[in-house]
């Protein structure tokens, strides 16, 4: 079991940015994969991006070229750098992670809330 721990959120004007984290409690073998959801209220959870250990990155349109997802294999963590935050980018944002590229099995952190106001 890879329990997730998430950090970073909290409230930013439209145009800033915030960077979130995400790292397994405990000392586990390089996760394969790290990413991120997020969820608004009322709409269903979102793929938002993700990065192998290998470096490879995908991102939905949505965020693309605002949004960076780097990792830190020593560490066994991932990071979300996300700039020109927008109002539609409110959301709890949920970290997951695959341990072996070939697993069904996906875990979740607890979620942190990021929200764009001004």
């Amino acid at each position: 079991q890879v329990q997730l721990v998430e950090s970073g959120g909290g409230l930013v004007q439209p145009g800033g940015s915030l960077r979130l984290s995400c790292a397994p409690s405990g000392t586990i073998p390089t996760l394969y994969l790290m990413g991120w959801y997020r969820q608004a209220p009322g709409k269903q959870r979102e793929f938002v991006a993700s990065c192998t250990s290998g470096g490879t990155a995908d991102y939905s349109d949505s965020v693309e070229g605002r949004f960076t997802i780097t990792r830190d294999n020593r560490k066994n963590t991932a990071y979300l750098q996300m700039d020109d935050l927008q109002p539609e980018d409110t959301a709890v944002y949920f970290c997951n992670a695959k341990i072996h590229k070939s697993d069904s099995t996906r875990y979740w952190g607890q979620g942190t809330q990021v929200t764009v106001s001004s």
